[in-house]
């Protein structure tokens, strides 16, 4: 690995630890990228990197940076089943506790790569917490790539899309099943990720830190005016 180079392309602060930790654990040097302004061919050009490892990114990769560069992206489902938008949502909705993290190549089709490994992922407890808990798993994932540099295989099956959800998605007021509604708070309890919600003609609540008891969901809520 003398000389190797490899960039951690993600805005989150949960993976200050993983570029700290890699650094310390493989000696190799690494390039923070937290926005898309700083995703460039010339940025990378001049770093040079063996790798691009995109751990959680929102935005469209450009065609000269996945042409240019291995870039590896990781996505919750047990792909091809769930490619597409939102599949921390779209797995909860489906009443799907268990997944798989997926490492593979970066091509111009959404999460159509090739394949690089893919490790069990469990979906209990609030986004923020599987998301750390994806974040850690992603960390080893890394390492595994870099070391092994395993040979990337095709996807097998028919892939299955998912859609990406919109912040309406989380509206509260069509659901009956308390598991339903404790499933919704949990899935959209993150950073960055719009709360569930209930409206009045006034007012707007927000629901976050649910727990489901034998006959009702405990959770904090966040009461505010609607914004006219």
């Amino acid at each position: 690995m003398k000389g190797l180079r490899m960039v951690i392309a993600s805005p989150h602060a949960r993976h200050n630890t993983m570029e700290i930790t890699l650094r310390e654990h493989l000696g190799i040097e690494i390039l923070r990228i937290r926005a898309p302004s700083e995703l460039n061919l010339s940025t990378l050009s001049d770093f040079a990197p063996r790798f691009v490892f995109f751990p959680h990114w929102s935005w469209k990769i450009p065609a000269e940076v996945y042409e240019g560069f291995e870039c590896v992206i990781f996505h919750m489902t047990d792909l091809p089943f769930g490619r597409g938008g939102s599949p921390l949502q779209n797995l909860i909705v489906r009443g799907i506790n268990e997944t798989q993290l997926t490492a593979l190549r970066c091509v111009a089709d959404l999460d159509a790569g090739p394949i690089y490994l893919k490790r069990p992922l469990l979906l209990l407890g609030t986004a923020e917490e599987i998301l750390l808990r994806a974040s850690k798993l992603t960390e080893e994932m890394i390492e595994y790539i870099v070391c092994e540099l395993p040979t990337a295989q095709p996807q097998v099956g028919e892939p299955t899309i998912f859609h990406r959800r919109t912040p309406q998605d989380g509206d509260l007021a069509e659901l009956y099943e308390l598991e339903k509604v404790f499933d919704y708070i949990r899935m959209l309890d993150a950073d960055g990720y719009p709360p569930a919600f209930l409206e009045t003609e006034h007012l707007k609540m927000e629901f976050s830190r649910a727990s489901i008891k034998l006959d009702s969901v405990i959770a904090d809520v966040k009461i505010s005016r609607k914004k006219t």
